[in-house]
Order: C-alpha cells, then sequence, then structure tokens
C-alpha cells in the first residue's frame, strides 16, 4: 500500500509493545526461568557480602563485585508502595487501565517493580503478603519466544 493510499505505509502494522524484554544473553536465564513460572534473583558471592538483588546486574550493587551467580527465589513477597495507574497511552497499557503499579519487598531482600493483580486497589495494604504469578505476553522485542512477566497477587 502506497503512503498516499492508506495513512502511511504502517498503516497497517501492529502497534509497538512497551511491556516486552529486550533479551540478551545476560537475561535469557532470568526469561526463560519465568518462562517456566520462577522467579530468579542474582546473588553476590564476594566475601562478606553475600546480598541478593533485583533487577538483575552482572555486578553487586552493594560491593561492586562481579562474583554474583543465579538463584531461584521462593516467590513470596510484602507490598511496599503502590499507585492506581488510570491512563497510559503506551501500548498496551491503555487497555488494562486502572492496573496497579507496585513496589514488593522480596522475601530475600531485594525490592522489585512490579504489578499486583486479582486484587482491587481498595483492599491493597502496606505489608499485605504477595505471591509471584506470570503473565505471558507477545515474542520478546526482537522477536523470539513469548515471555512471561512476574506480577504478583495476594497470597
Amino acid at each position: 500500500m502506497s503512503a498516499g493510499a492508506g495513512g502511511g505505509a504502517d498503516a497497517g502494522a501492529a502497534a509497538p509493545r512497551f511491556d516486552l524484554p529486550e533479551v540478551d544473553a545476560f537475561t535469557r536465564p532470568y526469561w526463560d526461568a519465568a518462562a517456566e513460572g520462577r522467579l530468579l534473583l542474582r546473588r553476590c558471592r564476594a566475601a562478606g557480602c553475600g546480598a541478593a538483588h533485583h533487577y538483575p546486574r552482572e555486578f553487586c550493587p552493594y560491593c561492586w563485585s562481579e562474583d554474583v551467580v543465579w538463584e531461584p527465589a521462593g516467590g513470596r513477597a510484602s507490598l511496599y508502595t503502590w499507585s492506581v495507574v488510570h491512563r497510559n497511552d503506551l501500548p498496551p497499557f491503555g487497555g488494562r487501565v486502572p492496573y496497579v503499579a507496585a513496589v514488593v519487598d522480596l522475601a530475600e531482600g531485594p525490592r522489585m517493580m512490579t504489578e499486583v493483580i486479582d486484587c482491587g486497589p481498595t483492599e491493597l495494604r502496606i505489608g499485605m503478603p504477595l505471591v509471584v504469578a506470570f503473565r505471558t505476553e507477545g515474542p520478546h522485542r526482537g522477536g523470539g519466544d513469548r515471555c512471561a512477566v512476574p506480577v504478583f497477587r495476594p497470597a
């Protein structure tokens, strides 16, 4: 279709997605585990540190050691804070409003940005126990397998 015949060459193209990760060699274990229903963290193995952290990084944000490994998280968390989003113009978020954007304290210690599902905003309480769930989404940006994004629901 020409640009003059239908509002542009990309008139039939799908809207870009802003909720899908860009997977690379470093983050692939995280996203592969999520697709299997498992949440991973990174843990420092440096003497005297041992801190867990999230989001995944190739170094420890506490002591700067590069001796960090993937480890399974238990999937339990408590609600630290949240905001109810009523408007978001980026696809596909507009179709999900209102939704609860949240920060949770994982049982292993790190805080994680996420979404709380299956719970009305008036039911939310700081410290409420949550458990991880996984929302299956479209393919990763750049193509590839479908991905699963960790979200949390009341325990």
